[in-house]
């Protein structure tokens, strides 16, 4: 028994032996046939309208849905970073492209090179859950478990807008973690820095004093550097924020690299950078290895450099706008988080006060923040 409409449009029919109404339609050319899973005629032409409107606007069908793999999510996060230039998309050891955050869901939801892991179907709210819970389980902290989570999204966002997913499942980020307050005084800097091996103390030096971003820094080329000048130029290309940025140098890190034999291309040296820095930062007392012989490290970290170079910048009457042009930060709420203010900042702003003025009366207007 059939119910036919014009080819292009759909149409409904009964298979033989079954009582279900069956829908067809056509979409690039070919006819796609959908079980309507009603007895009744009516219910099923309701279900045949809304399967039209679905291939007018592009929509998946149910059962286009079923073939979908987290893979295919995957790939399409992959090409949307690539499309859009995102800095964040690395590339390991074997040529791989990989995205900080990715390799945990793609060992949740089961993806390898040769398995797309599970169906589209399973990439629900309860399965961010789960996956939440197991990472927060395995001791990494919210902002980490953000970081993935916001991955989910972003790719079933992207499935969603290329016609992939019918709805988005709604995925619920952590409250952060209270930004760091690693702080590193010039003193405690000058100790690291006798425990670091010669090759590494240009790089350490020009994050501490620069607060420049690690990736950044390592793909600085010699043909950047102005010794003579003092500056280093960083290409839009290199930066996180797509913007090109000069940065000027300390006399120290002038006089370490017109020392350094130039070997090769790059201008740093990062060989054994992790390991070499938990040495040293035991060995100053700035971390400390969780037993000995083991590789679980706590303490100070190497972005805490960048937080320290924007504290002494400011302390050292540095303007905000020249600071975040010099550190690449493009909004102020991410400065601010550098930016930290302790008891000694604000105990010796008093000092200032009162060494400018021989006594306290009455503080003056403070000056509007530039932005």
């Amino acid at each position: 028994m059939t119910n036919k409409r014009e080819r292009g449009t759909g149409g409904l029919f009964k298979m033989k032996g079954s009582r279900m109404w069956y829908a067809q339609v056509y979409r690039d050319g070919k006819a796609c046939r959908i079980s309507t899973r009603e007895h009744e005629k009516q219910k099923a032409q309701v279900f045949l309208r809304n399967l039209l409107v679905d291939a007018d606007t592009g929509k998946p069908f149910a059962g286009d849905v079923k073939k979908i793999h987290y893979g295919d999510l995957r790939d399409g996060l992959v090409r949307n970073y690539v499309e859009r230039g995102n800095k964040s998309l690395l590339v390991d050891a074997n040529g791989e492209e990989f995205i900080n955050g990715l390799k945990a869901l793609d060992a949740f939801f089961g993806w390898k090179a040769n398995n797309p892991g599970v169906s589209i179907k399973k990439l629900t709210t309860d399965a961010a859950r789960e996956f939440a819970a197991k990472r927060l389980a395995e001791g990494v902290t919210n902002s980490t478990v953000n970081g993935s989570l916001g991955l989910l999204r972003r790719m079933l966002r992207i499935a969603h807008e290329d016609g992939k997913l019918p709805n988005v499942p709604k995925i619920r980020l952590f409250k952060p973690n209270p930004a760091r307050k690693g702080f590193l005084p010039r003193e405690k800097f000058e100790e690291l820095l006798g425990h670091l091996p010669v090759n590494l103390k240009p790089l350490i030096t020009f994050l501490y004093y620069c607060g420049v971003r690690l990736g950044e820094a390592r793909s600085i080329e010699w043909q950047q550097v102005n010794l003579d000048a003092g500056v280093i130029r960083l290409e839009d290309e290199q930066t996180k924020t797509g913007e090109a940025r000069t940065v000027p140098l300390p006399d120290l890190l002038i006089k370490m690299l017109k020392e350094s034999a130039a070997d090769g291309d790059k201008v740093f040296d990062a060989t054994n950078l992790t390991k070499a820095w938990h040495k040293a930062c035991v060995a100053a007392g700035l971390g400390v290895l969780e037993k000995e012989g083991s590789q679980r490290y706590s303490g100070l970290i190497i972005h805490d450099l960048r937080r320290s170079a924007i504290k002494n910048l400011m302390k050292a009457g540095v303007t905000e706008k020249v600071a975040m042009s010099i550190s690449g930060h493009k909004t102020r709420a991410v400065f601010d988080r550098y930016h930290i203010v302790d008891e000694r900042d604000v105990v010796g702003a008093m000092r200032q006060l009162q060494d400018g003025e021989g006594s306290v009366r009455v503080f003056q207007k403070p000056r509007r923040l530039t932005s």
